[in-house]
């Protein structure tokens, strides 16, 4: 039998491993929180602005996740994960995406520390980008997170 690789992505509870590789973006100089994101919500469905000091972090953490377990993730998809139900008063909750400003951002901010990049046009995809995808840098990055 060959040994397994204890690969922490999987096998550690999400909110757990979230958490430590939030530490480790900390140490990072490219992921600075811009002085905007204390003063706006996290999407149009919330009341209140993010309270939480460790917010920015917190959702580059959660974001790069997502993107190592689907290899190929966009705004729009993330949009749609981090969104929520609207409190519309009388009338029937209804699901509003997120904010893309925080996303676009943290995306970008990624980029530029060389652990994500741009992914190349798919095969039958015309002129649309696909979305961002981890780098070798990137992946083994998080994958030393333990």
């Amino acid at each position: 039998m060959s040994e397994e690789k204890f690969n922490p992505v999987y096998e550690l509870p999400a909110q757990e491993y979230n958490l430590k590789l939030a530490d480790a973006l900390k140490e990072i100089p490219e992921f600075k929180e811009p002085e905007w994101a204390q003063f706006v919500k996290s999407g149009a469905s919330k009341e209140r602005p993010i309270d939480d000091p460790n917010f920015w972090h917190k959702r580059a953490a959660s974001i790069l996740r997502q993107i190592y377990k689907n290899n190929v993730v966009g705004v729009n998809r993330l949009r749609t994960k981090y969104g929520s139900r609207k409190n519309r008063g009388m009338r029937p909750e209804k699901f509003i995406r997120s904010s893309g400003k925080i996303i676009r951002t943290i995306l970008q901010q990624a980029d530029k520390a060389g652990l994500t990049e741009i992914s190349k046009t798919i095969k039958g995809i015309k002129s649309k980008k696909p979305g961002r995808q981890l780098t070798q840098k990137g992946k083994k990055f998080l994958e030393e997170i333990k």
